[in-house]
């Protein structure tokens, strides 16, 4: 696609489309949200700026592999955050129970270790649908 009108607002708006996407998941155990609206959001702005700007580009701004070990990273950050409560001697995602500090209800570190359990999975469905997205284009340019 070569619009200057498309590419013109879309440089304008990802950065605030990419804001808004930190902000669902960073504040998902305090209002609706959370990873993965959150992530959706992010791996949005990114196939807009594909579409916008091109396929070289976009595998220029996030390159494939690099997407491909944001998921992988994201699967083994959750997969050792949920393994905390097994080794303090609970059950898988144990919070407060495994001793995590839960700080004042209301307060954005108020939640444990589930802010964090948010950004993994934000992280992963982001970078899922990236790479969903650039195999499908690489598969069409073949």
């Amino acid at each position: 696609m070569d619009d200057l009108i498309v590419r013109n607002i879309s440089r304008m708006i990802i950065p605030f489309i990419q804001l808004y996407g930190i902000f669902v998941i960073f504040h998902g155990h305090l209002s609706p949200g959370g990873g993965f609206p959150g992530g959706a959001i992010l791996g949005a702005s990114i196939i807009l700026y594909t579409l916008a700007f091109g396929a070289e580009k976009g595998h220029k701004k996030l390159p494939h592999s690099t997407s491909k070990w944001l998921e992988s990273g994201a699967i083994i950050w959750f997969i050792l955050l949920g393994l905390f409560g097994i080794f303090a001697g609970h059950v898988f995602l144990t919070n407060k129970a495994a001793g995590f500090y839960m700080g004042e209800v209301g307060d954005i570190i108020s939640g444990g270790f589930i802010p964090l359990v948010t950004l993994a999975i934000g992280i992963k469905v982001g970078s899922t649908m990236i790479t969903l997205f650039h195999t499908m284009i690489e598969e069409e340019e073949h």
